[in-house]
């Protein structure tokens, strides 16, 4: 069975993923930095409403991913909390200052993890050699890797996608970053077994008072503070129709 995994930021976005049909969630906060772990009210909720499979990320800040012993504490105790709430999966990722997996520190997040699913998320696509990590991540016992390629969208990273699929022992390669049902065909074509997608879209705010000149960001850029990020259910239900097709080829 090919499984479809939606990137969500909320429980309520979580929900429109698991009602359009999707395999299961990964859920994270922050979709402005890529992610980050999701607050204890998220995962408290996420595990009280769905019945997919829910696998959180846990990133204590966006940005690279090798991180100073503060922060790997903070990793560390929000995988053992994760784990003792019960959930199936979790996803990270630790690299060290030279772009080689940390090997150490991932040691000890998977010995947390305990009988836990572990996805290497897209740190995976900040490696120096994704051969050599790819092997890593099998020694280590990691389930699936997340991976664009190490292109900025998993389209132009087919080409690696398609030898890590061919040279992987262990690991799932699943492949995330710019898929949608306009291009989910090209990966299934290449006998791809999970597929990772915001399937993503803005929707407007409900406000009716709208206060000019305030943004929330720190950033120059202009920032739409009446808009936010969600699922498109639509979307997740089309690429699910393009999933039953092919398996019904089969």
């Amino acid at each position: 069975m090919i499984k479809l995994e939606i990137c969500c930021y909320s429980v309520s976005c979580a929900l429109t993923a698991q009602t359009a049909g999707a395999d299961r969630i990964e859920l994270s906060a922050s979709p402005s930095e890529g992610g980050g772990t999701p607050s204890f009210g998220t995962l408290q909720q996420a595990l009280q409403q769905l019945s997919i499979p829910v696998h959180p990320i846990v990133r204590p800040r966006g940005g690279d991913f090798c991180y100073n012993n503060a922060d790997f504490e903070v990793m560390k105790n929000d995988v053992a909390h994760i784990r003792d709430m019960g959930f199936p999966g979790v996803v990270f990722g630790v690299l060290n200052d030279e772009g080689h997996i940390d090997r150490l520190r991932m040691r000890q997040l998977m010995s947390l993890a305990g009988s836990m699913e572990v996805t290497f998320h897209r740190a995976f696509d900040m490696c120096f050699n994704p051969h050599v990590a790819l092997q890593q991540l099998t020694e280590l016992g990691v389930k699936r890797i997340l991976t664009s390629g190490q292109q900025q969208s998993a389209e132009l990273g087919l080409p690696l996608l398609k030898e890590l699929i061919q040279a992987s022992q262990g690991p799932i390669i699943m492949p995330g970053a710019g898929i949608r049902a306009s291009n989910i065909g090209k990966f299934l074509e290449c006998g791809m077994t999970e597929l990772h997608s915001s399937a993503g879209k803005l929707k407007p705010s409900s406000m009716k008072y709208r206060k000019a000149g305030v943004t929330m960001s720190s950033d120059d850029r202009e920032v739409d503070e009446y808009s936010y990020y969600c699922v498109d259910g639509q979307l997740v239900e089309s690429m699910k129709g393009i999933i039953s097709l092919v398996e019904r080829k089969k």
